[in-house]
């Protein structure tokens, strides 16, 4: 053992999930008694021991977060330096350019490219890197050589405003890493153009996880009226006016989001099918309700109503209500294209709220398919949270 590397070492039986390959390790299932973990830095390097003694790898650990250490490896000594980040870069460079013949596509999933903490989004020639963890910030100079060794990039931006930053101990901000980054670029999904904000934009500034549901999206519209709610930049709206759509409406509650989708329609040549509301999404749709207004096709892709435990009551109330007013939407026989991030909402709940939010509609549901995340999302088997996207498509009829 490398006497440098402090020993953490779990309690009797806490070691069953990471031998199937889980990377997370809670306070609550150290033997403080035997190596206490308020003794830690914030990222410092440990190797993990089972009650037993055996070595289960190596991880960084947190004293200040509930998820107390992250596997990196199961390798004993393991440590974050250029060679470590070069070779899961390769690994997961490998996956994208096998799926993607363009250079768009969530580059590192975190857990699920073995890389926790870590998130990197590739806009061509542009990288932009959200960090979550004090082990990976305490990396920042390595993450940032090994990328430029495995995607030669122009320019790199650290995206590091998440809120998950705070129960880390660490200081929100966002910043140029590599190069001058464009406040803006242009992407390409599946033909259809799409000006991104790095800056101002949600999380990363793409949803590149419902890509291929987007694509999708786009068999069911021809020649339909398309209402699409939390638009944001307009990625499934203008892309079924491109598809073939009759109309369009789109519904954002950011100003400059509803900007950004006109522009996209205008640049695909389809801004005279594509009509922006801003607004409250639920206050837009019952508007909507009251002028007379039904839909051949609606899509419903809100952000995540359940972050916490604490918020599933609420949260499953406001997908409920959301579904609800979609399907009052509904014209008669109409598609319905229900989306939820949230990874404490479980399929079978989901498949329930969508269910009753019918029953109070008076309509009928035949579930056509049930879709998850993209591909360059990829699932962790072992890691329950990283299938977190679901996307059920969904014919509407009356009673």
């Amino acid at each position: 053992m490398n006497q440098s590397m402090t020993v953490l070492q779990l309690k009797k039986n806490e070691d069953k999930r990471l031998r199937v390959g889980h990377l997370w390790v809670y306070s609550n299932e150290i033997d403080t008694k035997a190596t206490p973990i308020k003794s830690l830095n914030a990222g410092e390097l440990v190797e993990l021991h089972s009650q037993s003694g055996r070595v289960l790898g190596t991880a960084y650990a947190n004293p200040q977060s509930l998820i107390c250490a992250r596997v990196i490896s199961t390798r004993p000594n393991q440590v974050l330096d250029e060679d470590y980040f070069v070779q899961r870069f390769e690994s997961a460079l490998a996956l994208r350019t096998r799926l993607y013949a363009q250079p768009y596509y969530r580059f590192v999933f975190a857990e699920a490219d073995r890389l926790p903490g870590l998130v990197i989004d590739r806009y061509a020639d542009t990288c932009v890197v959200q960090i979550t963890t004090a082990g990976m910030e305490l990396a920042k100079a390595e993450i940032l050589v090994a990328l430029q060794k495995v995607l030669n990039p122009v320019s790199v931006l650290w995206r590091n405003d998440s809120s998950a930053r705070a129960q880390e101990g660490l200081s929100s901000y966002i910043d140029d890493a590599l190069g001058q980054v464009p406040e803006k670029v242009t992407i390409e999904e599946a033909g259809v153009r799409y000006t991104v904000p790095l800056f101002t934009g949600q999380k990363t500034g793409w949803f590149y996880d419902q890509a291929a549901n987007r694509l999708r999206f786009r068999d069911y519209v021809k020649d339909a009226s398309v209402l699409d709610v939390f638009a944001y930049l307009g990625g499934w709206g203008v892309g079924a006016a491109v598809a073939g759509a009759k109309s369009v409406i789109c519904v954002d509650a950011s100003a400059s989001a509803a900007q950004l989708i006109s522009g996209n329609a205008a640049d695909n040549n389809v801004a005279e099918k594509v009509e922006v509301m801003q607004g409250d999404a639920f206050e837009a749709m019952k508007q909507l309700r009251d002028q007379g207004k039904t839909f051949d096709v609606v899509n419903v892709d809100p952000p995540a109503f359940i972050k916490r435990k604490k918020d599933l009551k609420n949260g499953q109330q406001a997908y409920q209500r959301i579904n609800e007013l979609a399907m009052r939407l509904l014209a008669d026989d109409g598609i319905l294209v229900s989306s939820s991030c949230s990874h404490h909402l479980y399929d079978d709940v989901f498949l329930r709220l969508l269910n009753r939010a019918a029953e109070k509609t008076g309509r009928q549901l035949q579930i056509l398919e049930q879709r998850y995340q993209s591909p360059d999302h990829p699932v962790h088997p072992a890691i329950q949270e990283t299938r977190y996207l679901k996307c059920t498509i969904l014919r509407v009829q009356k009673r």
